[in-house]
């Protein structure tokens, strides 16, 4: 009787440590899963952040600068509120014209630096994001024909 008692703690112990182990493969994975899928929602947010202000950027004159950086942080030329991505801020933008005039030339929006931040249990650390970079042709680059 004694030997019976014994072997079903036995069971009983086995069975947590396997279930311990198991435990920690699915939760390991599950959260592997979960901050990669946020990795990638960032790399298109800044994707799209970057073709965004690029895209109000041919459709601007080269002193809207600060507008452009606006747009690709806020979504606004005005500027203010949350980021569209968290972290991001106008220093991470770099906008370049280049012999930009009616129809011809170029705008580069590019964002550097950003650093994705974990938010996965024990692990505090980040990675930076590679540089996101969309670049245009000049359009109507702020010009507004006279009415007749």
């Amino acid at each position: 009787m004694n030997k019976t008692k014994r072997n079903r703690s036995d069971i009983r112990g086995a069975t947590l440590v396997e279930f311990a182990i198991a435990a920690t493969v699915f939760l390991t994975s599950m959260f592997a899963v979960i901050e990669f899928g946020r990795a990638l929602w960032v790399h298109n947010a800044l994707s799209d952040a970057a073709r965004r202000g690029a895209r109000y950027a041919t459709v601007h004159s080269a002193n809207d600068v600060a507008q452009v950086k606006n747009v690709v942080v806020y979504g606004d030329p005005a500027g203010g509120g949350q980021p569209l991505v968290p972290n991001l801020s106008t220093s991470n933008v770099n906008v370049v014209y280049s012999n930009f005039a009616l129809n011809k030339g170029t705008v580069s929006v590019s964002i550097t630096d950003y650093q994705f931040q974990f938010v996965v249990p024990l692990v505090s650390t980040s990675i930076q994001m590679p540089a996101s970079t969309t670049t245009l042709t000049g359009e109507s680059v702020g010009w507004i024909p006279a009415n007749k």
